[in-house]
């Protein structure tokens, strides 16, 4: 979530709400032409107890099948978020066999390099494994490193929507999500700038 909201706000907010599985939209400049972007902010995905098998919400599979990129996020400082990439991409392939969709790996907290229990060589390593593009970046710390990964993202699945021709890929068939939900981030981040003011007043 914090790093949804650092690329569609440029702002970062410690305290925000568990990932709620929204979906925002707004409009991206790539290479000189707008495009309306959709981001589905997916709830948490956890390894099924002593498996390697993830725990699936039936949210995110939808969420799979319309979605043109991925963005894979763990936390430096848990190890565990980061055994939790290689299986959930093998659950995407299982829904999308042949397809070449571009995915972007992204290793948050690169702040916290004393509390790292994941090397940016292991991170690399998967990303490589998985054919993805790489990112150790920071959410509290670094906005532009955000906005570049994402950016990139952005200009890959522009590049292969390009060259379908506009053909829909084959096997998608549940209906992209119509309900943008901008407003609900602009009222959410009122409220946690709203709060902090407040506690700052209180003390």
């Amino acid at each position: 979530t914090a790093l949804v909201v650092r690329f569609l706000t440029k702002r970062f907010i410690g305290d925000y709400e568990a990932n709620t599985g929204a979906l925002y939209s707004r409009k991206f400049t790539i290479d000189g032409e707008q495009i309306s972007l959709q981001v589905q902010d997916t709830p948490f995905v956890s390894l099924e107890e002593d498996t390697d098998s993830i725990c699936c919400q039936e949210q995110i599979n939808r969420s799979i099948y319309w979605a043109d990129g991925f963005v894979f996020v763990y936390s430096i400082t848990d190890y565990e978020s980061y055994r939790v990439i290689r299986p959930l991409h093998q659950h995407i392939r299982k829904i999308h066999p042949n397809a070449n969709i571009p995915l972007l790996l992204m290793a948050n907290k690169g702040d916290l390099l004393r509390a790292r229990q994941v090397s940016s060589k292991e991170g690399l390593q998967l990303a490589t494994e998985l054919g993805g593009t790489y990112y150790e970046v920071s959410a509290r710390e670094n906005c532009e490193g955000v906005h570049e990964a994402f950016q990139q993202l952005c200009q890959e699945v522009s590049r292969m929507i390009g060259s379908c021709n506009g053909e829909k890929r084959r096997g998608l068939h549940l209906v992209r999500p119509k309900s943008p939900n901008m407003q609900d981030l602009k009222r959410r981040l009122k409220q946690a700038l709203t709060s902090k003011g407040k506690s700052a007043t209180t003390l």
